[in-house]
């Protein structure tokens, strides 16, 4: 049986799918103004691990990512520049230009971590007709009003507004600061925009339709509600997303939907907690925000750091460094001769007496990935039968499964180095080990034979 911890009910519960065995997922997805950082992917790692077990447990998942390329401003609330205009001014592009620049590359590091894709990603900008009708729906039912600057929804109307957090309203206005609402118009500070107008300080942005109130373009939030309710179909089972999306982005989502639909907007809210950079959160101003091509030009791969991701769960603060990603990449070279044992049956006489059922009972239990990967080192010594090794590929996605046997001059140039071993003709040995280690083969000697393994 699936457990979960449902950010909704702070609980671990367990999964039972709306309409068994089809299950629907969405995921934030990236707001593509500029490269995703280390702390990015991890999230998405994780989430990939939640539908590759979906799947190996028999269940139809259909999965959507949205592609945010209009409306996240840089505060995540109402305030400040818009992400994309702020990333098309930095590089004197177009926003349009801007987005499919980084959404290719986001795309392209998805198939560097060996992620499985979605089965849609959803553009923004290609939900604008959809967005309008929710916030007709929410303007008619009294659920938002119109200042000169933008469409607000109206969070005293819900009552169970922040249930997501635990907070109540009340509280929540206790903690808002007035200098920041830039709206003076607006009923309540913590009311979010649906939509701005092209006025005042959005006078210039590039990026902006037709509505019935007015030109202008969507507010962050109301893509998601759009693009579920119009993809997937509401309520959905799970919605996944970071921790920082509780506070705003999902409380926000989730009071569109209520009050658009009458219903909930998912049954499993899943969060990912932060993953710091040397004990300090990722900011840009402080020089941290690592890429993964920033870990390419160390040499180090993008399945190193999937290594170093795994090890930690999903709701524990993770830390990067260098010195771990080192400790990482050693840790998955280590698994991947593991891997390579299917091709010496002959030499490794014991075989593993794990069951691809224990592989998935480590994941049931709320997804912790570094119990996986500590019973598949519990036996590393023994070589894995090809459909463990399968289970733990559909798993983790580490690439651990179909890795080539070595060709056979290499096996070859081993059997001369054993022939030279019983002939105690140790420089012949050496010779043989040395022009191995030239083709990127190591060698460890056993009792019933050698074992080689790639460098």
């Amino acid at each position: 049986m699936l457990r979960l911890f449902n950010s909704l009910g702070r609980e671990i519960e367990d999964f039972k799918p709306i309409a068994a065995p089809e299950v629907k997922i969405y995921t934030c997805g990236p707001t593509v103004y500029d490269y995703q950082h280390v702390g990015n992917y991890s999230g998405y790692i994780y989430w990939d691990v939640l539908v590759r077990l979906l799947k190996a447990s028999g269940y139809n998942v259909k999965r959507v990512m949205n592609i945010t390329d209009v409306g996240h401003l840089v505060s995540d609330a109402d305030e400040g520049e818009d992400k994309l205009e702020k990333g098309a001014h930095r590089e004197g592009k177009t926003a349009r230009q801007v987005a499919d620049f980084y959404t290719e590359d986001f795309k392209k590091n998805v198939k560097k971590l060996n992620l499985l894709e979605p089965d849609v990603y959803a553009q923004a900008t290609d939900y604008i007709p959809e967005q309008l009708k929710i916030i007709e729906q929410l303007v008619d039912k009294g659920f938002a009003y119109k200042t000169e600057q933008a469409i607000y929804f109206d969070v005293s109307k819900l009552a169970d507004y922040g249930k997501l957090t635990g907070q109540k309203l009340s509280e929540k206005e206790v903690g808002a600061r007035a200098d920041v609402v830039t709206d003076s118009a607006k009923h309540h500070p913590q009311d979010f925009a649906l939509w701005f107008f092209t006025v005042g300080r959005f006078a210039d942005h590039k990026m902006h339709w037709q509505s019935p109130w007015g030109e202008g373009f969507p507010g962050w939030h109301i893509e998601c509600s759009a693009i579920i309710h119009s993809v997937l179909g509401d309520p959905i089972d799970i919605h996944t997303g970071g921790v920082d999306h509780i506070g705003t982005h999902h409380t926000n989502e989730i009071a569109q939907t209520e009050a658009a639909f009458g219903h909930e907007l998912a049954n499993f809210w899943l969060h990912n907690n932060h993953m710091m950079v040397d004990g300090q959160k990722i900011s840009k101003s402080l020089g941290n925000s690592i890429t993964l091509d920033d870990l390419e030009k160390r040499d180090f791969s993008a399945m190193d750091f999937k290594m170093l991701v795994l090890q930690s769960h999903y709701r524990s603060q993770s830390n990067f460094t260098w010195e771990g990603l080192e400790a990482a990449s050693t840790r998955l070279k280590n698994v991947y001769a593991w891997a390579d044992l299917v091709h010496q049956h002959g030499v490794v006489k014991q075989v593993m007496s794990a069951s691809a059922q224990d592989y998935m009972a480590a994941l049931e239990d709320d997804l912790r990935t570094s119990d996986l990967l500590m019973l598949i080192e519990l036996n590393m010594d023994k070589a894995p039968k090809q459909d463990l090794l399968e289970k733990a590929e559909l798993l983790l996605g580490l690439s651990l499964n179909n890795r080539p046997d070595i060709n056979e001059s290499s096996k070859e140039l081993i059997k001369q180095r054993e022939e030279a071993r019983k002939n105690q003709d140790w420089h012949k040995s050496d010779e043989l080990r040395d022009e191995l280690t030239k083709d990127g083969i190591g060698l460890r000697d056993t009792d019933n034979g050698t074992i080689w393994y790639r460098l």
